[in-house]
This record gives C-alpha cells, structure tokens and sequence, in this order.
C-alpha cells in the first residue's frame, strides 16, 4: 500500500492506472524533498500531475476532501510554475522577461556593490557562510526590511551547519523568524517562511539602508542567485567562499572583462576582507575559478593584487565600468 500526501492508497482502487499514478507521485514528492537544490519546474509538474490525479479519486470516492486537495495542489503548482518563471527570469507567457538576470546600467551596479558591502561591513557572524546567508536574506528583504524564503534556498547555498548559522542569526537579533528555525526549513515554495531584518526595515523617514526601489530589489536578487547558482561552479562543488569571490568579481570588471577600470587589478587586501578568509587560501579559489571558466587563464594573484579577466561565458553578469 502506498501514500501520499499523509493519505493511504487503498490496494483494491481502481481503476489501476490511477493507483499506479498516486503511488508514484507519492515516491517521487519524498524524493523531492531530499533535494538539497530546489527545482520548481519540476515541482510544479509534481502538483500538477497531484490535482489530476485526486480528482480523479474523488470522482471515483465521491470524497469532497479529495476534491479540495486538488484545487490546493492546482494552486500549489501555479504558485511554484510561476516562482519558477520568476527565477529563470521568463514571464508567465514565456516571452518577455519578469526579472532580468543581467546588469544593464552603472547605477544598477552600484546598488549591486553597495549591498555587498553593506553585508560585508554589518556581519555579526565571522567566516564566508554567514556572509554569504546574510547576503541572500539581504538581498531578499532589501527594500522593506521583509521578505520571503523557504529551506531549500538556505540548503541550495552549500553551507556548513545551516541550522546552526540561522539559530545563530535570530539569536543575536539580526535575524526574526515568524517560526522556528526547523520551521523555515521545512517551509516549501507554496508555503514560504516570511523573513523580517530589523537593521533592513524604513526609519520613521521611510528611508532604509539602500538607495533602490522596490523594482530593482528582485532584479538584484536574481542576479546574486545566478551568479551563486552558476551550473560550473555547483558541479565544482564551490564553496561559499568561491561563490562569494565569484559575485564581487562580477561587479568588478570594466567593458573588456577586466579586473577593475583599466585592469590594474584588485588589491588582496580587498578580496580577503570580501570573502571574509585569509589571504592564503585565495589561491586554490582563483584556481578553481580559473578551471571553471569564471576567470581566464591569465588571472594572477601576487601578494598584493588580484589581475586578469572573467571569461567570455560570465560576461552577461558585468558591465562597463564608469
């Protein structure tokens, strides 16, 4: 006997094709949800596939909860198909883009480094993984101080101890949680886990830490979450570190991919305080880089600067520039 959704399927349903179906979609959402990446296409499929298939049992039970499983499992699929197209940045029809993944103007590179830094000046946690879970949950709560996530976007980031750096977060106050901390990480994409950063939130003023709008905050974030979630750099297993390195070396290239205006480089000093590790353990980072295509094979770390240029596949995430 299988089960889905907390329900038994009986042995003798029928007809068997069904029973066969809710077996199925029962094994594959467990398998789901041993992800340690989200996959909201796939999510989605799985929903929608739930609602056909329990309004097919309800018709054949005549079951009114079944019935209304399946409208909650149509809405479940909309809600993911549509954080899906919001993520890869199509629209629902998929022709124009909701959210841009690239840069288009200087300024909106400076809203890019200006959160950067802001995380990187205002961490309460040591180390490249709190950094770089911060950086995330800034950037989701940037314009009002809230925002949403759900666990597989904390798990998706590669952290050591993840549940550890939350506790430690809402802990110390950076951090509030409508919830526990278990609670946040079982949260899924129909039901995310609203956020609150009290340092985020608008003075009487109406004015928080950051110059942009609301409209920039999703494009910003997106952008960090395809750099972060670079297929290369998953299948190299980087570090927080390396993604780290990755996003602020992305806003830092001129118009030929360059390592700062004019390409003189960055100096070390700045890119270890960045990733928030010792200048020592920067060079197997530029090396795996290098090997992933991120940078070129003429990027050098000397003792006192970072040279070279980001590949031609990573170009799409800079801009010149000014």
């Amino acid at each position: 006997m299988g089960r889905i959704a907390q329900r038994y399927i009986p042995h003798d349903l029928q007809p068997a094709v069904l029973r066969d179906e809710l077996v199925e979609l029962g094994s594959r959402f467990r398998a789901y949800q041993q992800r340690t990446e989200p996959d909201l296409a796939l999510l989605a499929d799985l929903h929608a596939r739930k609602a056909r298939a329990f309004t097919a049992w309800a018709d054949v039970s005549g079951d009114i909860n079944l019935r209304l499983e399946a409208r909650r499992a149509e809405q479940a699929a909309a809600m993911a198909r549509a954080q899906h197209l919001q993520r890869t940045g199509e629209s629902l029809d998929g022709t124009t883009p909701t959210v841009a993944r690239v840069l288009t103007s200087p300024a909106q590179w400076d809203h890019a480094r200006s959160v950067l830094a802001h995380v990187a000046q205002h961490s309460p946690l040591p180390g490249p993984d709190a950094r770089l879970l911060m950086l995330m949950l800034t950037l989701r709560a940037a314009h009002s101080g809230q925002g949403n996530i759900v666990g597989q976007d904390v798990n998706s980031l590669g952290l050591t101890g993840p549940e550890e750096l939350v506790e430690q977060l809402t802990g110390c106050g950076w951090l509030r949680l409508p919830g526990t901390v278990d609670d946040l990480f079982a949260s899924r994409p129909e039901n995310p886990t609203p956020i609150t950063v009290p340092s985020l939130l608008p003075g009487p003023d109406g004015s928080g830490p950051f110059a942009f709008g609301r409209k920039l905050r999703p494009k910003l974030s997106g952008w960090a979450q395809r750099v972060i979630s670079d297929k290369k750099l998953r299948k190299a297993k980087a570090t927080p570190a390396v993604r780290l390195l990755a996003l602020q070396l992305a806003t830092r290239t001129d118009a030929a991919g360059r390592l700062e205006a004019g390409g003189q480089g960055i100096p070390l000093a700045a890119v270890s305080a960045w990733v928030a590790t010792d200048a020592d353990a920067l060079q197997p980072m530029v090396d795996l880089l290098v090997r992933t295509g991120w940078l070129t094979d003429d990027a050098v770390l000397s003792d006192t600067h970072l040279s070279g240029r980001v590949g031609e596949r990573v170009l799409p995430f800079t801009c010149p520039l000014t």
